[in-house]
C-alpha cells in the first residue's frame, strides 16, 4: 500500500512538472543596452499652421519606417503617440531622420538630416525644416515625491523654441513662471514663482515642481495651474512681461493656464512666431 502511494505521489508530481512546462510564459523583448542604444521621443515644432495640410504622413529613421499616415505626426506634436512613456529606439551615433508631407498619394519631402543622437533617452525637437533638430535629455528617473497623504507635486520641463519671424530664432532668455491657487474657496492665488532658470532658444530648463492645489478632495488630484513669461536681461535682470501677438493680431503680454495632475510629469515646449502668424504658444505633452 505504501509503494502505491508513493507511485501515486510520484505520477502526481510528474503530472504538475510537465504542466508548469507547458505553461511557460515568455515575452517577445529586445535587451536595451544604455550605453548604445539611443531612445528617443519626436516633436514637430516648426511654426505652421495645424491642420491635415501640414501633417506628417511618413517618417524615417536611417531609412526605416518608424509611423505612417495612420498614425500622422501633427502640427505641435510628438511621436510615439497613444500613451505616455514610449520611446522608439535605434543604436547611437549618427542618424538621418527624414519627414514627408502632404496627401499619401503625393508625399514630399520636407526633412532630410544627419545628427548625432546620443545613448539614452532624448527628446528631438524639429523646429526649422532646413535645420537640424534640438536634442534634449529626457532626465529620467522622473522626480518624484514620497509623503504620507495626498501629494501636492507635478513637474514641467519649459522648452524656448520660439521664432520672432519665419527663420528668424528668439535672442530672447525667457524666464517661466507659475502661480496656483492656494484657497480654492477665496481664489487666492500664490505669488509668482521662477520654473527653473531663464533659457535661451534651443535650450530647456529640468523638471521643475509646481504646487497642484487639488479642487476635489477624494481624487487622483488636479488643478489649474497660471503661468506668464518674462524677459531676462544680459545683466540678469527681469525686462517685463513677454509680449506676443494674439489671435486677433494685437500684441498682448504673454499669460495662459494649464492644469496639471498631483505625480505627472509635463513638457511645455514655447512654440510658433512672437509676432506674426501662426502665433507662439505653449504646447504640453505628457512625459509621464
Amino acid at each position: 500500500m505504501k509503494t502505491l502511494d508513493k507511485l501515486i505521489l510520484a505520477l502526481i508530481c510528474t503530472c504538475l512538472c510537465t504542466a508548469c512546462e507547458k505553461n511557460v510564459i515568455e515575452y517577445a523583448a529586445t535587451p536595451i543596452s544604455d550605453e548604445t542604444t539611443a531612445q528617443f521621443q519626436l516633436h514637430y515644432m516648426v511654426p505652421v499652421t495645424t491642420g491635415a495640410v501640414n501633417n506628417i504622413n511618413k517618417v524615417e529613421l536611417n531609412g526605416e519606417l518608424l509611423t505612417n499616415e495612420t498614425a500622422p505626426l501633427a502640427a505641435y506634436n510628438f511621436i510615439p503617440s497613444g500613451a505616455v512613456g514610449k520611446f522608439f529606439s535605434t543604436e547611437a551615433g549618427t542618424v538621418n531622420l527624414k519627414l514627408y508631407r502632404g496627401a499619401v498619394s503625393d508625399l514630399s519631402l520636407v526633412y532630410d538630416h544627419d545628427f548625432n543622437l546620443p545613448a539614452g533617452k532624448h527628446n528631438i525637437v524639429v523646429h526649422d525644416f532646413d535645420k537640424p533638430p534640438i536634442i534634449v535629455k529626457n532626465e529620467v528617473p522622473y522626480p518624484t515625491v514620497t509623503t504620507e497623504y495626498t501629494g501636492t507635486t507635478a513637474w514641467v520641463k519649459f522648452y524656448n523654441v520660439l521664432y520672432e519671424t519665419s527663420g528668424v530664432p528668439t535672442t530672447l532668455k525667457l524666464q517661466y513662471q507659475f502661480q496656483y491657487t492656494v484657497d480654492n474657496d477665496t481664489g487666492e492665488k500664490s505669488e509668482w514663482m521662477n520654473l527653473g532658470n531663464p533659457v535661451s532658444f534651443g535650450e530647456a530648463t529640468g523638471w521643475e515642481p509646481v504646487t497642484v492645489n487639488k479642487t476635489v478632495e477624494i481624487s487622483s488630484g488636479s488643478a489649474r495651474i497660471d503661468y506668464r513669461i518674462r524677459i531676462i536681461g544680459e545683466d540678469g535682470s527681469d525686462q517685463g512681461s513677454l509680449e506676443v501677438r494674439n489671435a486677433a493680431g494685437n500684441i498682448v503680454n504673454y499669460a495662459d493656464w494649464w492644469n496639471a495632475f498631483i505625480g505627472r510629469v509635463y513638457h511645455h515646449m514655447f512654440a510658433g512666431f512672437r509676432t506674426a502668424t501662426p502665433t507662439s504658444g505653449v504646447r504640453v505633452a505628457t512625459a509621464l
